[in-house]
């Protein structure tokens, strides 16, 4: 039985994978990975610096395994797939935040300024509370976005917002260019939100330009958190070609 291992995005848990752990369970060992800090390992400690780095490190899976990550997820996900391509069976990603693979595209980095240049995003006093947390989720998600979660989704972004804070800041520095991902031959599925912002639809377009054997996929009337709601259709694409894959 070939391995599956699930990345979930920041701010959220390996439980927004419920869905599609139970989809593949029967046929695949998966593994529904949370990052430190999040869902049953616990919280970061206050004060303690953090970088992405660490939770790359603390990742540990054996044999060859097929891929799933959602946004810093997916991002993580790449860097786990360049370092062991050998490894990677298939990768499927939705909205990775690789966002080094920008440094010539003005149009992505016009639409990540949108948010980079908001003084609060690198506030390091204000990082992860209340007006850093509407900024982050109102730039995914649009206007308005942070005020209309309910209030124990509100919550739960709360609880983890310091760690949030270091992942975003930390990858928004990480330089790696579209060509450093090219090794990775493994079947790619590569998915975006219709409605996602411009700067990670244009990280999936640059992607599917350099990996070897992607397909990219749009995903019709979805925005950035389309893994959670439009789950039938993304599970689907992703059971897809995790079930098609030579060696599944």
């Amino acid at each position: 039985m070939n391995s599956v291992l699930l990345l979930h995005s920041g701010g959220m848990s390996s439980r927004q994978w419920r869905r599609l752990t139970d989809r593949l369970s029967p046929r695949f060992a998966v593994t529904a990975w949370d990052f430190l800090g999040c869902g049953d390992n616990p919280p970061w400690p206050p004060g303690v610096p953090f970088s992405f780095e660490q939770d790359l490190d603390a990742l540990k899976m054996g044999e060859p395994f097929h891929l799933v990550g959602h946004s810093y997820g997916g991002f993580i996900g790449l860097l786990l797939a360049r370092a062991r391509p050998q490894d990677i069976l298939s990768i499927s990603l939705y909205d990775p935040t690789s966002f080094g693979v920008l440094h010539d595209d003005p149009e992505g980095q016009g639409d990540l300024a949108r948010i980079l240049e908001n003084p609060v995003m690198f506030d390091d006093a204000q990082g992860g509370q209340e007006p850093w947390l509407q900024a982050f989720v109102d730039y995914w998600s649009g206007p308005g976005a942070w005020e209309a979660l309910p209030d124990a989704t509100r919550q739960s972004f709360r609880r983890v917002g310091r760690k949030l804070y270091y992942e975003a800041t930390t990858l928004s520095r990480e330089p790696s260019p579209a060509e450093s991902y090219r090794h990775i031959t493994a079947p790619s599925l590569l998915m975006h939100g219709e409605h996602s912002p411009v700067s990670v639809r244009r990280v999936i377009q640059r992607l599917g330009q350099v990996l070897p054997r992607a397909t990219v996929q749009p995903i019709a009337g979805a925005g950035h958190m389309g893994p959670i709601t439009h789950a039938d259709v993304v599970n689907e694409l992703i059971d897809g070609l995790v079930s098609a894959t030579p060696g599944s």
